[in-house]
């Protein structure tokens, strides 16, 4: 096995979701991870926890959303209802043989089936926030994902477990001394009452008084380096282009404009899929609101893959979330949408906090941060 899985499943078990004896921990995985889930769940039986293993295959998503009634999109599971209420730790992998398994599914159904599972979601968020689960989501490598980044298997793993600094001798202690620094970093963002982004086609102004800024440190996305806050729900004005394609649910929009007027998206237009955009946007009352606002700090990071987990950590870029908020932050928004969009700020972009410039070209400015 390489060595390299072995500690991401070490990061995650002892760093990330801070497994202990008695947690109540499920973790999901593709079939093409079987390798990290036999390591983890090891690691997770040493330390005394009860683990268990769900395996899926992105076939039977595609056959649900292609085939199942209105009635049957619109169904909530009680056994899953259940098991979000109570489990104590979700490790959730990716690794999708086909990232365009839903290309030709109906954006409708999708949107259905998304907004039935809010109540579900709900839950998920609302245990979160409240440090009930402990959750995370990585990435196992493989060549569907490689493919998508533009890198052979080789390149895309070394370009996955250097993000995770999974290729050094000791990845819990470099990214508790990340954690260290990005912990100066929100404080100094949480002294700020407005946010202003500008960026090529991009002038959009925020309100973040008295919102957190929350630290992402490896501990729910990994690998991770971002950080972030909700802005006040009415607050979004102006506009923002989206540099890189954006991803969801197996699709990719291109292009991506969004008009904000008092919070709410307005307009919109896209160079590709501009119907998916529509019908994600128009899934439920809250889809059209700002859920986070976020800077990428993952220097590691440098190239876009069209997965999010990366492409949002990229240093030197911003991304705005349309939809649910993060209740840590604040946020008050909900909705059964949660999309990441990109903005890359590296050649010119700017942010100012309070009208004084704090951010260009991809770094805070000197002194910002003490």
């Amino acid at each position: 096995m390489d060595p390299r899985i072995d500690k991401l499943a070490d990061v995650m078990v002892n760093y990330s979701l801070r497994i202990k004896k008695g947690d109540f921990f499920k973790i999901e995985v593709p079939y093409q991870a079987l390798q990290l889930a036999r390591a983890v769940y090891t690691k997770a039986l040493a330390v005394g926890a009860y683990p268990y293993v769900h395996i899926y295959a992105e076939d039977f998503t595609e056959l649900f959303l292609k085939n199942a009634s209105d009635d049957q999109l619109k169904f909530v599971s009680p056994v899953r209802k259940f098991e979000i209420e109570r489990i104590d730790a979700r490790l959730y992998v990716w690794g999708a043989d086909n990232t365009k398994f839903l290309t030709n599914t109906d954006p409708k159904r999708q949107a259905m089936a998304q907004a039935a599972a809010k109540e579900v979601s709900e839950i998920f968020f609302q245990r979160t926030a409240k440090g009930e689960m402990r959750w995370c989501g990585t990435l196992f490598p493989n060549n569907a994902m490689a493919q998508e980044a533009g890198k052979s298997l080789t390149e895309f793993e070394n370009f996955v477990y250097s993000a995770g600094y999974c290729d050094t001798d000791d990845p819990i202690s470099t990214w508790r001394k990340i954690s260290a620094q990005q912990d100066k970093t929100a404080a100094a963002l949480a002294k700020l009452k407005t946010i202003r982004i500008k960026s090529g086609d991009t002038d959009l102004r925020l309100n973040v008084a008295g919102r957190k800024w929350i630290n992402c440190d490896g501990q729910e996305n990994f690998p991770d380096g971002e950080i972030f806050t909700c802005p006040i729900e009415d607050s979004a004005n102006g506009v923002i282009t989206y540099t890189y394609p954006a991803v969801y649910g197996g699709r990719e929009v291109e292009n991506v404009q969004l008009t904000f007027t008092n919070g709410v998206v307005t307009n919109f237009s896209a160079g590709k899929n501009v119907d998916f955009l529509r019908e994600m946007l128009n899934a439920d009352e809250g889809a059209r609101h700002i859920g986070e606002f976020a800077i990428g700090t993952n220097y590691h990071i440098q190239t876009f893959s069209k997965n999010t987990l990366f492409d949002e950590k990229i240093g030197g870029t911003c991304h705005i979330a349309v939809g649910n908020s993060l209740y840590e932050a604040g946020g008050v928004n909900k909705s059964a949408i949660h999309w990441d969009m990109v903005c890359e700020l590296r050649n010119g972009g700017e942010i100012y906090g309070d009208d004084q410039l704090i951010y260009k070209d991809g770094k805070f400015v000197p002194g910002f941060v003490e």
